[in-house]
C-alpha cells in the first residue's frame, strides 16, 4: 500500500466518523433527548470539523483484521472519537494546557465559556458509554468489554492519569522513564484502546487481543513522540494551534531532553517494532502497519 493509497483509505474513514458523529449529535438521538441546545451546539462545536480520526480508524482497522465487518464497529469507533474529543475540550481550558484555538478555529470555552466547556466535555465522554451499550449489532459480551476497556483507559489509570502527570511535571526535572510513562498514560492508553477494541468486536482470541494492545502502544508512544517534535519544528499554521508552547511552560518532552535526531531516529525504532508486532497477521496487516508509518512521518 503506498503513502498516498493509505491517506485516501484514513480520509474515507474520517468522513465516515464525521457523518457518524455529525447524526448522533444532531439533536434526535435518544440518548440525547432534551439537551439545552447551547450545551448540544458546545459539544457539536468540540467534535465536528476536525482531525484525522485516527483512533476510530485504528479500531475500525484492528477489528477487520480479525474479519470483523467495519460498519459494526462504527457505533465503537464514534464512541471512542467523543472520548477523545471530550480529552481535548478539557485540555485547552485554562487551567489545563490553556489554549484559545484547536484545529484552525477558536476552542470550545472561547466560543462559548469555560461552564459550558466542562459540560460539553462531560457529555460528550458520558454519551460514549451510551453509544456502545446501545450498539445491538454487538453482542453483550462485546459490548460489556468495550464499556470495561474504554472507561480503564480514559480514566485515572490511563488517559486523565497522564494529563494529571503532566500538569504535576511542570517546572520539574523529570527522567526518560518518567516522562515515557506519563506519555503512555495521556496518549498513548486511548491509542492502545483502540487497537484492543478490534479483536474485542471480532471477538478473537486473548493472545491476539495482547498482540493488539502491544501493537497500540507503540504507536500511542510514536504518536505523542512526533507530537512533541512538532511542537519543536512547526508553526502555528501547520498545526492550527499554538506552537512551542511545551518548552514555554516548562513542559518535559523526549525531544527537548534527547534532541531531534534522537527523536527521528527512535521513530523509526517505534515503526520497526509495530511492524515486527504484526508480522504474524501477514498481509492482512499492511493498513495498520502503514498506519504506525504514518503516525511517525506526519508533518502535521
Amino acid at each position: 500500500m503506498s503513502a498516498s493509497d493509505f491517506e485516501t483509505r484514513l480520509a474515507a474513514s474520517a468522513k465516515a466518523i464525521e457523518a457518524s458523529l455529525a447524526r448522533r449529535l444532531g439533536g434526535s438521538d435518544r440518548l440525547l433527548e432534551a439537551t439545552p441546545e447551547r450545551l448540544l451546539r458546545a459539544m457539536r462545536h468540540g467534535a465536528l470539523d476536525g482531525g484525522k480520526r485516527l483512533r476510530p480508524f485504528l479500531l475500525v482497522e484492528s477489528a477487520r483484521l480479525f474479519g470483523a465487518d467495519p460498519d459494526e464497529a462504527l457505533a465503537a469507533a464514534t464512541a471512542l472519537e467523543c472520548v477523545h474529543c471530550y480529552s481535548l475540550v478539557h485540555d485547552d481550558l485554562p487551567a489545563m494546557d490553556d489554549d484559545a484555538m484547536r484545529r484552525g478555529k477558536p476552542t470550545v470555552h472561547k466560543a462559548f465559556d469555560e461552564a459550558t466547556a466542562i459540560l460539553a466535555g462531560d457529555s460528550l465522554l458520558t454519551l460514549a458509554f451510551g453509544l456502545i451499550v446501545d450498539e445491538d449489532t454487538l453482542s453483550a459480551s462485546a459490548r460489556l468489554g468495550l464499556v470495561a476497556l474504554l472507561s480503564r483507559d480514559a480514566g485515572a489509570a490511563g488517559m486523565a492519569g497522564g494529563q494529571a502527570l503532566d500538569l504535576e511535571a511542570e517546572g520539574r526535572t523529570l527522567s526518560e522513564d518518567e516522562i515515557a510513562t506519563m506519555q503512555a498514560m495521556k496518549t498513548g492508553a486511548l491509542i492502545a484502546c483502540a487497537c484492543e477494541a478490534g479483536p474485542v468486536i471480532a471477538d478473537a482470541a486473548a493472545p491476539d487481543r495482547a498482540r493488539l494492545r502491544r501493537f497500540g502502544e507503540i504507536v500511542g508512544l510514536a504518536f505523542q513522540l512526533s507530537d512533541d517534535l512538532l511542537d519543536e519544528t512547526a508553526d502555528a499554521a501547520t498545526l492550527g494551534k499554538a506552537a512551542g508552547k511545551d518548552r514555554s511552560r516548562g513542559k518535559k518532552t523526549l525531544p527537548a531532553l534527547n534532541g531531534i535526531a534522537w527523536t527521528q531516529d527512535r521513530l523509526a525504532e517505534l515503526v520497526a517494532q509495530a511492524e515486527a508486532e504484526l508480522a504474524p497477521y501477514g498481509d492482512k496487516a499492511t493498513t495498520l502497519v502503514e498506519a504506525a508509518r504514518f503516525v511517525a512521518e506526519r508533518t502535521r
